[in-house]
């Protein structure tokens, strides 16, 4: 069966991610116009957005629906949205700039080494580190756009939550993981590069110890 670009990119995975992008400029909207009430729709819209990043891929599989555009599609949509996110909270002076750029440069140096590896048939399994970094991402985005103070009363607490310090302190330590993630990701790619050199090159000595017998 011949395939139709038009047909998979409208096929229902690939609508969720188109959706997810078009909700990007939603919460930049709510986080510009800076309120206490649009700090809490831009979070809100945010949560959705992030939060449904596992729908599309599992419905793809699900329906056995996993197209070639959806694979450069979800996680370009990932990737779209945090950044969306991070430079707005860097323009409205919530995050500051070196943090964004240390964020922006991992995203490209995994990406670039990505490339390399399966060029190279070379399969390098995600640590357990990225999935940290990608969490605690999420949730310290979702405190810097609610930004305000809020007060909490609990049973067990009372007080008040500054949703801009709590942001802080999660992406700080999101950065940190984001940066041993890439150097896992980096001695990975290097260690299975020469291993796999190495293995050839045995591999050849072995063909011609049996070659000269």
């Amino acid at each position: 069966m011949a395939r139709s670009l038009r047909k998979e990119l409208w096929s229902s995975p690939n609508l969720i991610t188109l959706v997810r992008i078009a909700a990007i400029p939603v919460f930049l909207v709510f986080t510009y116009y800076e309120s206490r009430a649009n700090s809490f729709i831009a979070a809100l819209v945010y949560s959705a957005t992030a939060a449904t990043d596992f729908l599309d891929g599992w419905l793809a599989r699900r329906k056995n629906l996993v197209t070639v555009i959806g694979k450069f599609l979800d996680p370009l949509a990932d990737k779209l949205i945090a950044m969306a996110a991070l430079v707005m909270l860097v323009h409205l002076g919530r995050v500051t700039a070196w943090v964004v750029i240390v964020v922006m440069a991992r995203e490209f140096a995994v990406t670039g080494l990505r490339t390399i590896a399966m060029s190279e048939g070379i399969v390098i399994a995600a640590g357990q580190e990225g999935k940290y970094k990608t969490a605690l991402q999420l949730v310290a985005i979702v405190f810097l756009l609610l930004h305000y103070p809020y007060p909490i009363d609990f049973v067990v607490a009372t007080g008040v939550v500054d949703a801009n310090r709590v942001g802080t302190t999660l992406l700080y330590l999101s950065v940190f993981f984001s940066v041993w993630s890439a150097w896992k990701y980096f001695a990975g790619f290097i260690d299975a590069v020469y291993r796999k050199d190495a293995q050839a090159a045995r591999d050849e000595d072995e063909a011609r110890r049996r070659a000269a017998r």
